[in-house]
C-alpha cells in the first residue's frame, strides 16, 4: 500500500493522540472530515493501524523493577532460538525481547517484583537449560526517554 503525505501525517498524529476527534484530525491535516476518516479506515483495514490503546504508567499501578538483560546462547541454530524464544514468550515478566546481531543474541526487558524475583527467574532459566551461555544484567535506575518515533515518509 502506497502512503502519501496525508496518510503519514494521520499516522503521526494518531501515534501521539489516539483519542483525537475526527474533526480535529481532519483540521490538523487540512482535509474535510469525510475524506480524512475514509483514509483512517483504509489504514485500519490494511493493517497499518493495528489498534488504539492507552499507554499506562506501570509505576502508578504496581511497583516493578525494570531490568535489561543481554543473553548469549550456547548454540546458534534454529532449535536453540526456537526453544529460548518459546520460554521468553511464556514468561509474563518479560515485556520486551529483540534478537540482535553483534556479540549477543538477545536483549530482553524484564519487569519483576524485585531484584530477588528477577534473579530467581534467571536462576530458573539456567537450571532449565534453555541454552543460555552467558547473560549480563543491567538494573534500570531511571527512564530518560520513552516515546514512539515520528512517522516519516520515505523520499
Amino acid at each position: 500500500m502506497k502512503l502519501d503525505r496525508y496518510d503519514i501525517k494521520i499516522l503521526d498524529i494518531l501515534a501521539k493522540d489516539g483519542r483525537i476527534t475526527k474533526s480535529k484530525l481532519a483540521e490538523a491535516i487540512n482535509l474535510s472530515v469525510s475524506p480524512c476518516w475514509e483514509r483512517v479506515r483504509r489504514l485500519e483495514k490494511a493493517g497499518i493501524i493495528e489498534g488504539y490503546s492507552a499507554r499506562i504508567n506501570p509505576a502508578m499501578v504496581v511497583k516493578r523493577t525494570p531490568v535489561w538483560v543481554q543473553i548469549e546462547l550456547k548454540q546458534h541454530n534454529a532449535d536453540s532460538f526456537r526453544r529460548f524464544e518459546g520460554v521468553v514468550n511464556e514468561t509474563p515478566e518479560v515485556t520486551e525481547c529483540v534478537a540482535v546481531g553483534g556479540g549477543v543474541d538477545y536483549l530482553i526487558k524484564v519487569e519483576a517484583d524485585s531484584i530477588d524475583a528477577y534473579q530467581r527467574l534467571i536462576d530458573a532459566w539456567l537450571v532449565s537449560d534453555i541454552g543460555i551461555e552467558r547473560y549480563f544484567t543491567y538494573i534500570v535506575t531511571k527512564t530518560v526517554k520513552h516515546e514512539s518515533p515520528p512517522i516519516q515518509l520515505d523520499t
